[in-house]
């Protein structure tokens, strides 16, 4: 079994309980630490690994928290991406609350991305704490990748029509081309 198949069982099977709650919002969520919990059998069962990478961007005076969340089989490997500003102005924080509660966000974005976990019915992603919030596309990988290159490669898509439904990373971007 190549490793979109073991990607796709996982995601097609794959449950995180919402063990916190928030008192402040009265609502039930999920933590990344949930998600990993209630992935690790998976990981045996289908001989694979998971690893998030984070990176800190400087961005005109913003910190930017770039988390990657990566399932390998030793060979391959397909990953998806949270980006998540830290919010400095947060209060009631010191600085690394901050940093800390931005990490925490994106390894648990970048793994619902990878596992395609909904959280549509969640209300830590429906309460925007008095933010306004951007609607997020799909990261393109796995299954949607190999769907994606084969319309556009029929003609029935075109690498435009890929990018206003998915959020294409610059390598995804370079193999559609």
């Amino acid at each position: 079994m190549n490793l979109n198949q073991k990607l796709s069982k996982i995601q097609s099977s794959l449950k995180a309980k919402k063990s916190k709650f928030n008192s402040f919002g009265k609502y039930n969520y999920r933590s990344a630490e949930d998600i990993l919990e209630a992935l690790k059998p998976y990981l045996i069962e289908h001989d694979v690994t998971v690893i998030i990478n984070e990176s800190l961007h400087d961005l005109n005076g913003e910190f930017i928290m770039e988390s990657h969340a990566i399932i390998s089989n030793g060979d391959d490997e397909i990953q998806a991406v949270a980006i998540v500003a830290v919010d400095m102005n947060q209060k009631g924080m010191n600085a690394p609350q901050k940093f800390g509660s931005a990490s925490s966000y994106g390894k648990k974005y970048a793994l619902g991305n990878l596992f395609l976990i909904d959280d549509t019915a969640d209300s830590d992603a429906t309460n925007n704490h008095s933010h306004k919030t951007a609607v997020k596309k799909p990261v393109l990988g796995g299954d949607a990748l190999v769907k994606a290159k084969a319309a556009i490669k029929s003609g029935k898509f075109t690498v435009e029509d890929v990018k206003s439904k998915y959020e294409v990373t610059p390598d995804i971007l370079k193999t559609l081309e």
